[in-house]
């Protein structure tokens, strides 16, 4: 069978997709993933390929030459490029919608995808309510991992790639040193000052062996890393900026898995006691990461794709 997958150029879309796509050429589909360029690396072994001009969204129209080309039997796309949803119906192929978290907000920006049937990556416990209603093939979150090496215990802290700035960096960096453990953070690029010597700063951190080896997560709310904590059952810190951040959090604080720090709150002594208090989330994030592991896996899931083709 021949599938193609589509995504929003970035991690944070991408990424969630990859697990299944892997699997899925594993057990022997013929796979093709179209993508802006600037995932292409992450997706080595999937033919990635840029449809039309398209250097971050997919429309309709970049795509439609595509699915004449390849002539596909199944098209998964994630939710971050409903215009896919479009090109695939018009060209008379099944599709699936792909998603990268919890149902997102309808205030972000985004268009949220309705009908069909979803590939979703969140475990039932903290999915949006009205959207489990819906037609859904339940898929274990799986983080995309590069090879890492970190000792712990540590206390890890990204931004993500689009909200880091200085000024959130720094205030979260001071609280948290004086915990007194390693303290591993990803800048995601944003330039800092010089740091005390049990914190290690880095543009970029292969973020599955950092969350594999800490006590604390801090982060910004996104699902990428969300997702991942919760599967290696990490307590964490949530420090929502914009999108669908805020949602995940209060999402998370409801599970006891996770404390809040709203941006009208943040200071560095705040920062310390709210990741002190964090241990208390401990046995509730266990919880939700043995949820997450009884979920079915990529490759149980891809064995189950020729069922929704044409």
């Amino acid at each position: 069978m021949r599938i193609l997958f589509a995504g929003l150029a970035s991690a944070g879309h991408t990424f969630p997709m990859v697990p299944l796509a892997a699997a899925a050429r594993d057990i022997g589909h013929e796979v093709h993933f179209a993508a802006g360029e600037h995932v292409h690396e992450a997706l080595r072994g999937l033919n990635p390929f840029r449809p039309a001009d398209s250097f971050y969204e997919i429309y309709a129209e970049d795509l439609e030459p595509d699915l004449k080309r390849l002539r596909p039997d199944l098209v998964v796309h994630g939710w971050g490029v409903p215009e896919v949803a479009v090109a695939a119906r018009r060209a008379g192929i099944p599709a699936l919608w792909h998603g990268f978290g919890r149902m997102f907000p309808r205030d972000i920006g985004f268009e949220r995808p309705s009908g069909g049937v979803h590939l979703d990556i969140c475990p039932p416990s903290l999915q949006d309510a009205d959207f489990l209603a819906g037609e859904r093939i339940p898929v274990r979150p799986v983080p995309f991992a590069e090879p890492g090496d970190f000792r712990g215990p540590l206390v890890y802290l990204t931004l993500g790639t689009a909200f880091g700035t200085p000024e959130v960096l720094e205030t979260a960096i001071e609280g948290l040193a004086t915990l007194g453990t390693h303290v591993v953070v990803a800048t995601g690029g944003v330039p800092l000052g010089p740091q005390p010597a049990h914190v290690t700063t880095r543009a970029w951190v292969p973020q599955a062996a950092a969350i594999s080896r800490a006590e604390l997560v801090v982060h910004h709310g996104g699902s990428g890393t969300t997702l991942g904590a919760l599967a290696a059952g990490v307590p964490q810190l949530v420090l929502p900026q914009g999108a669908d951040q805020f949602a995940n959090a209060d999402a998370l604080v409801a599970a006891g898995a996770a404390r809040r720090l709203l941006p009208g709150e943040l200071t560095a002594d705040a920062v310390a006691e709210q990741a002190r208090k964090a241990s208390s989330c401990r046995d509730a994030a266990r919880a939700i990461a043995a949820e997450i592991a009884a979920m079915p896996s990529p490759d149980e899931v891809a064995r189950e794709l020729p069922k929704y083709a044409k």
